[in-house]
C-alpha cells in the first residue's frame, strides 16, 4: 500500500510540473515571445544549443530556457552592449538543434564572452530591427 501512495504522489508531482511547463510556454508565446536557441561558449567544441523563448523587454532581450524552473529570464542582453560579429547558416547537425530555417548570429557583449543565437527568419527580422532601432549615436555593425 505504501508503494502505491509514493508512486501516486510522484505521478502527481510530474503532472503538476508538466502542466506548469505547458502554461509557462503558452504564456510566454502569447506575450510576444519567439523561439530562439542559444549557445554560450561557442568556441568550445562541446558547447550545445539550448532551446528557449526570447522576449523584447524595452532595452533588453530576455531569454527564458524552455526546461527551467526559474520564473525570470535565464539570460538578459542589453541592446546597447550587444553587437553582431558574424552571421551564418547552421552547419551539420546544428540544423536539428535550432529552430527551422534558422540563421546563427555570433554576438559579443561589452567585455563578455561571445554567444551564438539561432532563430528563424521572422524572429531574425524582428531581432535585427530591435537592434537597429537603438537610440541615435550608437554605431552598429551590420551582419546582414
Amino acid at each position: 500500500m505504501e508503494i502505491a501512495v509514493v508512486v501516486l504522489a510522484l505521478l502527481l508531482v510530474l503532472a503538476v510540473l508538466a502542466i506548469w511547463y505547458v502554461l509557462r510556454w503558452a504564456r510566454m508565446r502569447r506575450a510576444g515571445g519567439v523561439s530562439v536557441a542559444l549557445r554560450w561558449n561557442p568556441d568550445n567544441a562541446r558547447a550545445g544549443w539550448h532551446l528557449g523563448i526570447g522576449r523584447y523587454e524595452g532595452e533588453v532581450f530576455a531569454w527564458y530556457r524552455v526546461w527551467s524552473l526559474r520564473t525570470g529570464p535565464d539570460r538578459v542582453f542589453e541592446r546597447e552592449a550587444l553587437e553582431i560579429a558574424d552571421r551564418r547558416d547552421p552547419a551539420g547537425t546544428e540544423a536539428y538543434a535550432v529552430p527551422a530555417d534558422a540563421s546563427v548570429l555570433r554576438c559579443v557583449s561589452d567585455g563578455g564572452a561571445p554567444i551564438e543565437i539561432a532563430m528563424g527568419p521572422g524572429a531574425l527580422t524582428g531581432f535585427l530591427s530591435w537592434l537597429e532601432s537603438a537610440p541615435p549615436g550608437r554605431g552598429l555593425r551590420r551582419a546582414s
